[in-house]
């Protein structure tokens, strides 16, 4: 058995509070990459120019979107 599938094994095994603090760790100890650096600002770019969809749109629409292909 390899650490990783170890690892895994151990993680599936912790109670729920302990596998949310790792997951708030790991979270916390992310790195940001100047790629993702950049996908956040074209995202927040993407948000100031074309706004946003209300709530009650995308309901009615998301499954004709979900469908279209590109």
């Amino acid at each position: 058995m390899s650490s990783v599938q170890e690892i895994q094994d151990a993680i599936l095994n912790l109670p729920p509070q302990d596998r949310e603090a790792l997951r708030h760790w790991l979270d916390d100890t992310e790195e940001e990459t100047p790629e993702m650096l950049a996908a956040i600002d074209a995202g927040l770019s993407s948000l100031r120019k074309k706004g946003v969809i209300p709530l009650e749109d995308v309901r009615q629409n998301i499954a004709s979107w979900a469908t279209k292909s590109v």
